[in-house]
């Protein structure tokens, strides 16, 4: 086979291949976005699998409002999933998030740190001294 050959065919397999995606991306997102909203059911998974983006479990459990372990479990059923993926780091692995919820239109809760929530009102009763 020539070289012209094989370049052509080359072409031709980049050019099927770029057609195939165009057809296979559109029902991709919709299963992946349906997967999420399935796995995701609670605001503090999705925070939690927002977040995973290299962060460490307790980080990640902070802004989730769960404990770091709570955290690993998530990371241990999504990386089953595929949805995110492993990051070696010193003293063991993070997890990073495949996908953006914002990108397949998953609504993305506020962190619940404690800058964001609010204080609650103090009801101090007005007490009425007499000086004597």
């Amino acid at each position: 086979m020539s070289e012209q050959d094989t370049n052509f065919l080359l072409r031709e397999l980049v050019e099927m291949t770029k057609e195939l995606v165009r057809w296979s991306r559109p029902q991709g997102i919709a299963t992946v976005k349906k997967l999420l909203a399935e796995t995701l059911a609670k605001d503090e998974e999705k925070l939690a699998y927002h977040h995973s983006d290299g962060k460490s479990s307790q980080e990640v459990g902070r802004l989730a409002g769960v404990a770091h372990g709570t955290v690993t479990v998530y990371w241990k059923r999504w990386s089953t999933l595929g949805v995110v993926e492993p990051m070696k780091v010193q003293g063991g692995t993070r997890y990073r998030r495949v996908f953006s919820l914002e990108d397949l239109g998953i609504e993305v809760p506020k962190a619940r740190t404690p800058n964001s929530v609010e204080p609650e009102p103090v009801n101090n009763p007005v007490v009425e001294t007499q000086v004597v």
